[in-house]
């Protein structure tokens, strides 16, 4: 089997894609448009892309399974900075003094998702 898609369940599947499109860096699909009840963002291969499926109902508790994100070209907290800045908020920090840690997002419709620290920081 092939790992195809990541879906996750939203309220408004072309406004979240959006999100993750910026941050990402990854297109929108383009055969997808506002108001459409599925949205693809397209990975590089061989990543599979996330796919935003609309659910009538909003999310009401944690997610059983979240990305967690490693920067390339930026550190960590700098791609933090960046998430929060598109829309994301911070749900919780676990950055300690010596520089270790990641942080839990949620990104704009409530999905938790981790960045971690890049490659780089990790040499360290």
């Amino acid at each position: 089997m092939r790992f195809r898609h990541l879906t996750i369940d939203c309220v408004e599947p072309y406004a979240l894609a959006v999100y993750w499109s910026q941050l990402t860096g990854w297109p929108i699909s383009e055969v997808d448009v506002p108001g459409d009840s599925e949205v693809l963002i397209e990975a590089p291969a061989p990543l599979p892309g996330l796919l935003f499926i609309r659910v009538p109902e909003a999310k009401s508790v944690k997610n059983r399974v979240h990305i967690d994100w490693q920067p390339t070209g930026r550190s960590r907290d700098d791609e933090v900075e960046r998430a929060v800045s598109l829309g994301a908020s911070i749900h919780e920090d676990h950055r300690s003094a010596d520089g270790r840690g990641w942080v839990t997002l949620h990104d704009p419709e409530g999905n938790e998702f981790c960045i971690e620290r890049s490659e780089t920081e990790l040499a360290r």
